[in-house]
């Protein structure tokens, strides 16, 4: 199935944004809803209207940091479905169209889960570059990164649909390219060519590190908003980095690593069938690592 065309990638790259309604089936969505509801409670005690807060208080930054809860990273605790999410092939080969690379990896994975009331969902325009490079987005597209946020429920205005501002508007609003908006008439002005991500359930944005957007509360009595957040960067791009899978060695990787493809085991890092990576030594010693991991083809690529 296509889920994406060129005019989606000439999109990404001259807006900083495509939204593809539908990118995910519902058959593809539904066991993920299913540990979604598993893994966060579906009514909070305290989530029904939505709240707000005082952003002159003192403890507002602490507050802020209530925005972030009902986060987890890859691998979940959840089905193998779940798991195998963030390296779908259809993801993959958007975000090397998107780059125009030929490999990516996969740096970022991890869910969320908003609820009305909960806090104060409300944010400022921003860029998210900060916690993703040391230094600032590459002027070449090829060095840039891709951020995909797909949704589990559906999105309206009501269940905190998320804002952005393309990099057009965004020189129309505050007379300039942004990688912040620092003012309170910039932001005033942002906010007048803002855009919403509408979707159903199954729909999908791309964006970059270097595009203005902002989380909105959710104002639907009861309502619910679940997504995934999915980073590509090409690679071999060391100035790109979040997670670092290799830090949460002690998680069930064995949900991943017995059933993905070596395909998508490589956007994780682990080298392709053929690598010169690959001996008879390193072989059976990641065979006995994994010894439910079907390594027929890195053994015969390698021809030992």
């Amino acid at each position: 199935m296509l889920r994406f065309n060129q005019q989606h990638v000439d999109q990404w790259r001259e807006d900083g944004f495509c939204v593809i309604d539908d990118f995910f089936t519902t058959m593809e969505i539904a066991p993920l809803l299913d540990d979604y509801e598993r893994l966060y409670p579906t009514q909070p005690e305290g989530s029904r209207e939505a709240v707000y807060l005082d952003r002159k208080a003192e403890d507002y930054s602490a507050a802020r940091r209530s925005q972030f809860v009902n986060i987890h990273s890859l691998p979940y605790d959840g089905s193998v479905e779940l798991n195998l999410i963030s390296l779908h092939p259809a993801l993959i080969d958007f975000a090397r169209a998107l780059l125009g690379v030929k490999e990516v990896h996969c740096y970022q994975s991890h869910t969320w889960a908003k609820f009305t009331g909960l806090t104060d969902y409300e944010q400022e325009f921003h860029c998210d570059f900060h916690n993703h490079t040391l230094t600032v987005p590459s002027d070449d597209h090829a060095a840039r990164t891709v951020d995909f946020v797909f949704y589990l429920t559906d999105v309206t205005e009501k269940n905190g649909a998320l804002r952005y501002v393309t990099k057009p508007d965004v020189i129309k609003a505050i007379g300039r390219p942004a990688l912040a908006a620092y003012s309170d008439e910039e932001q005033e002005s942002l906010r007048r060519y803002e855009r919403k991500v509408e979707v159903s359930a199954g729909g999908l944005v791309a964006h970059g590190i270097d595009t203005m957007h902002r989380g909105a509360n959710l104002l639907e009595p009861g309502g619910r908003r679940f997504s995934m957040t999915v980073g590509y960067k090409a690679a071999g791009n060391d100035n790109i980095q979040y997670h670092v899978w290799q830090t949460a060695a002690d998680k069930d990787w064995a949900k991943i690593i017995n059933h993905a493809t070596p395909e998508q085991l490589s956007v994780l890092g682990i080298p392709k069938p053929g690598d010169k990576f690959w001996s008879l030594r390193t072989l059976k010693l990641t065979q006995a690592r994994w010894p439910d991991l079907d390594m027929t083809d890195y053994f015969s690529a390698s021809g030992l």
